[in-house]
């Protein structure tokens, strides 16, 4: 697929497809672009092109394979984010437990999505991420933290990890420390406004605040945060 591509339609999702097998790049490709509201704007074989392609094309969200050659895509999510802090990155894996997932999430990707995920989970997690949301399945994300916490072999001092964050974790009041662990937990803004009893509207800014306090880009990194800072405990 070409880099040179015609604007797209105001409000289109505009995905960049990274998978170093061309059977998985053209069936995510034909999938994707059937979907309303969403193009493929760009295709990639290996990480080192998708970080160039990314550069060129500005993608909205990049759907990254793990396990590629020349440059894999925890390394490749990892120059993508630094050099575009806004970019969104969606992995791509086959197993739902995979450890070099929990270190894409922790190198900046936004979310995962299993390869054989119907066409309808592929449009939603890439409508998902592109609207600014992290983790495509809260019910799991619990589940998912924990066990790559786990097989990451964060169990170790978080300080030695997040030495400037955690020494902002105190300017967080009680409210947007509650709000961060239940981040963490899996819900969304709507699940914890429900259980905290208040207006979506002020776990949006709690969210917001929380994220400017620790430095923090996204949910997903909020999530493995308290995690690591040891607010929630893996299990």
């Amino acid at each position: 697929m070409s880099e040179a591509q015609a604007p797209a339609a105001p409000g289109t999702i505009r995905v960049l497809i990274v998978d170093d097998q061309m059977m998985v790049r053209e069936g995510f490709s034909v999938l994707l672009g059937a979907m309303p509201g969403i193009e493929v704007v760009g295709e990639a074989v290996d990480g080192r092109q998708a970080v160039a392609r990314a550069r060129a094309l500005r993608p909205d969200v990049v759907l990254m394979d793990i396990r590629m050659p020349e440059l894999n895509g925890i390394e490749a999510t990892r120059e993508i984010v630094a050099a575009d802090p806004d970019a969104k990155v969606l992995v791509l894996t086959t197993f739902d437990l995979d450890e070099y997932v929990y270190q894409a999430l922790r190198a900046g990707a936004s979310g995962f999505l299993l390869k054989d995920a119907s066409a309808r989970q592929l449009a939603e997690g890439v409508r998902v991420v592109a609207g600014g949301e992290a983790l495509l399945a809260p019910a799991v994300t619990k589940r998912l933290i924990a066990e790559f916490s786990k097989l990451s072999g964060t169990s170790g001092p978080a300080a030695a990890r997040h030495p400037a964050t955690l020494a902002q974790l105190g300017d967080l009041t009680d409210r947007e420390t509650e709000v961060l662990v239940l981040i963490a937990q899996g819900l969304s803004n709507g699940e914890i406004a429900a259980h905290l009893v208040v207006a979506e509207s002020t776990i949006k800014t709690h969210v917001s605040r929380v994220l400017v306090k620790l430095g923090l880009r996204d949910r997903t990194q909020a999530a493995v945060f308290a995690y690591e800072a040891r607010l929630v405990v893996p299990g």
